[in-house]
């Protein structure tokens, strides 16, 4: 399932969310340099949010096991800085095009309802949500976590508290065939959003510790479903 298109024109330009999109493609150039294995390996482990590293049980210096004999040193960057650059990191194309697509998708007409200011204070606490759920999850982990995901995860509860009966055209792969539909907004997002649990649930089961961040996708989907209902203009809400 793959969402290409929303029936919800936007009335405003969508300054902030297309300023967090070259922000995230800027990082990925030249912090990342482009996927340079050096580059990536060595801001992974100083820039991403490693959560054992907040309680300082990882220190500076430190060598940590990536798996499939890949390691790398933690940087000197401040714990705390970890948890807001890990949001425009990501650790492959495939994960910054699939996130910069969710974001270009679905946050112009959240941004519309909040103005730049707001959307950017909702989408940098969503993230802040985002992180927090994952460190709390595992506290001791040594594996780290980078992505617009999280913050995404935020704007697409909001999307589903805001516009749940717009449109959403999907391509649906099914084995070597395929097929468009539309659907509501909530059945799209809902959906998701119930894989991230089971996601999460599954990969607690089986004590995994890398790959899809589930439970911060989760916690960001619902802090930015509460958030929204604060941080939306008045003028918005009494016309909802």
């Amino acid at each position: 399932m793959f969402p290409y298109r929303v029936d919800n024109p936007r009335s405003t330009p969508a300054i902030a969310t297309w300023t967090i999109i070259a922000l995230n493609v800027l990082v990925w150039v030249f912090v990342e340099g482009m996927g340079d294995q050096k580059a990536l390996l060595g801001n992974l482990c100083n820039l991403g949010l490693i959560p054992a590293r907040l309680f300082g049980h990882v220190l500076p210096g430190s060598t940590i096991d990536l798996g499939e004999h890949v390691s790398c040193a933690v940087g000197s960057a401040p714990a705390w800085l970890t948890v807001f650059s890990s949001m425009f990191m990501h650790g492959g194309w495939f994960h910054l095009i699939g996130n910069m697509w969710f974001l270009w998708l679905f946050g112009p007409n959240v941004e519309d309802v909040m103005g730049a200011g707001r959307y950017t204070v909702f989408y940098l606490l969503a993230g802040l949500a985002a992180a927090a759920g994952q460190v709390i999850a595992d506290p001791a982990s040594t594996l780290p976590m980078v992505g617009a995901s999280g913050a995404i995860s935020g704007i697409m509860g909001a999307y589903m508290v805001l516009f749940p009966t717009v449109r959403v055209h999907l391509w649906i792969f099914l084995g070597i065939f395929a097929t468009r539909v539309n659907v509501p907004a909530w059945v799209m997002l809902g959906y998701w959003f119930v894989l991230q649990v089971l996601g999460a649930n599954v990969s607690a089961l089986e004590a995994e510790g890398g790959g899809v961040a589930f439970i911060a996708h989760t916690a960001g989907f619902i802090a930015g479903a509460l958030l929204v209902l604060v941080l939306r203009r008045r003028a918005f809400a009494a016309a909802a």
